[in-house]
């Protein structure tokens, strides 16, 4: 196998329970985002833009449709005969398979795979964050520094740091503590899960993390504090452009809505660093006489015969004539069908709201059956494959299942259709 100097791991085996209905089928990394991607887009194409060719995807939860839309890697350029995508999901080893158990066991059970490329160093990623990154800048500032592993921050607010894992630094930005959520933080440097090895450093740290029982096999809880506890050399790089973790209900929601509140935020359109994806080639959006689009995103395929505001659609949806869709997520292929109301929802692949049914983000509107403790700020979710059925009304933090033994049920099961896009 021929050498490689970085080897990027993505972590994508995580179960993203927060999002509820949204995961319950599909691992996170695959959930779609902003119209025409999905999740896992965003790391793989920093990849890519970054120049990095071997990429290993570590797969675990519902992997399925994940594995199928990566396929060999062609979307993002990683379909190589050196080095390019490596789907890693966990398999059997003498005689008994092992689920991966926590982020630094799952590097640690495919340590074959980076030793095959023989590198200096491997970057270590999330598969659920929304964000564009040159990991060679990155990589630049660790060699500077002679670092064994530098980390990547990003400045929060002060009354938001006791949520994040803070690093705390010297004038050299040399990492002196490691604090997961502390209630006073003495700085606001958050860590955004990305970390950047030598190699043998971090495999001689994962041989030995693996071989204490009372470890919880973490980077964050374990690798990290270990290496400063044997005053190694970490450093944090503190990154300034758009970063957001998608891992709750509104932060997904809300990331849409950035996409329409300041485009040139995260801009997708920017061909030096394109964010690239398996969309499929569908036909052109077609918007009718009675349609009315006002600050939206809608992407190939979408038919608008209603009023369209504040949203963003994929591929394939459909907004019914006297419907109104506002400040949502509409997922591919869901269906808004004529007389409804939907406003701050996200409606899941191939969901449909039923002819005149309202999903309004008040508390106290319609059916509060569907309360989850995963909705919040009004947002309510459509399951994927599910219909709301004609005239139902349903008010804000809601949850709609498929559920056939709930009297006078609000939403029935809908024919699964065609799930990659």
């Amino acid at each position: 196998m021929a050498k490689q100097e970085v080897v990027a791991m993505i972590l994508a085996g995580g179960q993203g329970s927060r999002l509820g209905i949204l995961t319950q089928y599909v691992a996170k990394p695959a959930v779609p985002f902003g119209s025409r991607y999905r999740i896992i887009d965003f790391p793989l194409s920093n990849c890519t833009n970054s120049g990095i060719e071997a990429v290993g995807v570590l797969t675990q939860y519902q992997p399925l449709e994940l594995n199928q839309y990566m396929g060999n890697g062609h979307s993002w350029d990683l379909d190589r005969n050196t080095g390019g995508l490596a789907i890693l999901p966990p398999f059997q080893r003498s005689g008994r398979s092992d689920w991966y158990k926590g982020t630094a066991n799952a590097i640690y059970q495919n340590i074959y795979y980076i030793d095959r490329y023989n590198p200096k160093y491997v970057l270590i990623l999330s598969g659920d964050h929304i964000y564009k990154m040159n990991y060679g800048k990155m990589l630049s500032f660790h060699v500077e520094k002679e670092a064994d592993c530098t980390i990547a921050v990003i400045e929060v607010p002060w009354e938001e740091a006791s949520r994040f894992g803070i690093m705390n630094t010297d004038e050299d930005a040399r990492i002196t503590e490691f604090v997961e959520k502390p209630p006073e933080p003495k700085s606001r440097l958050a860590s955004m899960g990305i970390y950047i090895f030598n190699w043998p450093v971090l495999k001689e740290k994962l041989i030995a993390d693996e071989q204490n029982p009372d470890s919880d096999n973490d980077f964050g809880k374990n690798i990290i504090p270990a290496m400063l506890a044997e005053e190694q050399k970490l450093y944090a790089y503190t990154f300034a452009d758009y970063w957001r973790d998608v891992g709750t209900i509104f932060s997904l929601w809300d990331a849409n809505m950035d996409l329409i509140r300041d485009p040139q935020e995260i801009d997708l359109s920017d061909d030096r660093w394109r964010i690239y994806g398996r969309t499929p080639v569908q036909p052109s959006h077609y918007i009718s006489t009675s349609g009315e689009v006002v600050n939206s995103v809608i992407t190939d395929g979408c038919k608008i015969y209603g009023r369209l505001e504040n949203s963003v659609l994929a591929a394939s949806c459909y907004v019914g004539e006297g419907a109104v869709v506002k400040d949502s997520v509409l997922m591919p292929g869901a269906v808004v069908e004529a007389g409804a109301y939907v406003e701050k929802a996200i409606i899941g692949l191939h969901g449909v709201v039923g002819r005149g049914a309202e999903m309004r983000p008040a508390t106290d509107f319609g059916s509060q059956e569907y309360v989850n403790k995963l909705c919040s700020e009004g947002i309510s979710v459509l399951q994927s494959n599910t219909e709301l059925k004609a005239g139902a009304k349903v008010g804000g933090n809601s949850m709609l299942v498929s559920d056939a033994n709930v009297q006078e049920a609000l939403v029935i099961a809908h024919q699964p259709g065609t799930l990659l896009y």
